[in-house]
């Protein structure tokens, strides 16, 4: 299976071979958010994790309008891949001038919007 991972950064591949997608077939297809262990291999501009563990993160993900702290990072950031890990974060830089996602939308209630999970068995 082939799952496409998106964030401000980029995009990147994650492969499933068939042994771990049997072992994590539920969350796979059940969860609103996962978290993947596995080994990152790049070419070029093309980003591919290939998976070894995969988590239901979907309790945190519910939970994230509630916590007054940030989201608990035990490891590196996601994009150390294409930066490397050194260097400052990119996230935390200046930003450039106003951006789609900083226009503010009054009526729009961002923070009621519920991710609908989908179960394609």
């Amino acid at each position: 299976m082939f799952v496409t991972l998106e964030d401000e950064i980029g995009i990147a591949n994650l492969v499933v071979w068939t042994k771990v997608f049997e072992a994590n077939r539920r969350a796979i297809l059940s969860a609103s958010m996962i978290g993947v262990r596995g080994r990152v291999q790049r070419e070029g501009e093309v980003v591919h994790l290939v998976a070894q563990r995969i988590t239901d993160l979907s309790a945190e993900l519910a939970s994230a309008g509630d916590r007054d702290i940030a989201f608990p990072l035990s490891h590196g950031r996601g994009d150390q891949v294409r930066h490397g890990g050194s260097g400052p974060d990119p996230r935390e830089l200046p930003p450039k001038g106003l951006r789609s996602r900083d226009i503010y939308i009054p009526d729009l209630h961002i923070d009621t919007i519920r991710v609908k999970t989908r179960d394609f068995r």
